[in-house]
């Protein structure tokens, strides 16, 4: 007697699904230096379609299923914009102090530094160069003016529970826990 094997069907990305992917990111090319890596033992987790990704970085992605691979760019424009001049801005010095007392150990070209603007939204700044009296510090986002380079694949596809559609993230193992 012969029987027919059923062919494992797999869920696709698509709105309102959770993504399990592993992935490298390179700057600009296949060739460009790598920026970020993520591997099966600690895999990126989100929700398609909440509006948390680039919208680029989704569309490629956007009817794969699991064990299928992917490599695409995303043009700065794309991704997170060109370099903008106003973003990078003198900052006075003494903001830095704490208790009165400069925290010199702070004050390092090239460190990222977490800031708050006047409205209170969180923002990333990165020193350029340090002063007499100010600070000069860029708060575009770190990639911006690069193109972005995807190599990887998906692991898992899976529907979002209810209470990650109402909350707009993914909850459990990988994703954002209360």
């Amino acid at each position: 007697m012969f029987r027919a094997f059923k062919r494992k069907s797999f869920m696709k990305v698509d709105n309102n699904k959770v993504v399990t992917l592993v992935y490298q990111l390179q700057e600009e090319s296949k060739e460009g230096s790598v920026v970020e890596k993520v591997e099966k033992e600690k895999p990126f987790v989100f929700l398609y379609g909440s509006g948390h990704m680039l919208p680029k970085f989704e569309e490629n992605l956007e009817g794969l299923q699991p064990e299928e691979k992917f490599e695409f760019k995303i043009k700065s424009d794309d991704a997170y914009g060109e370099v903008q001049d106003n973003a990078i801005v003198d900052v006075p010095k003494n903001l830095f102090e704490v208790d009165g007392e400069l925290r010199e150990d702070l004050l390092q070209v090239g460190q990222m530094i977490p800031m708050e603007d006047n409205e209170g939204n969180q923002l990333n700044g990165i020193i350029k160069e340090v002063g007499d009296t100010a600070v000069k510090m860029d708060f575009n986002h770190p990639m911006a003016g690069k193109g972005l380079y995807f190599t990887g694949s998906i692991l898992d596809v899976r529907d979002a529970t209810q209470e990650e559609l109402d909350h707009g993230h993914v909850h459990g193992p990988e994703g954002h826990q209360h």
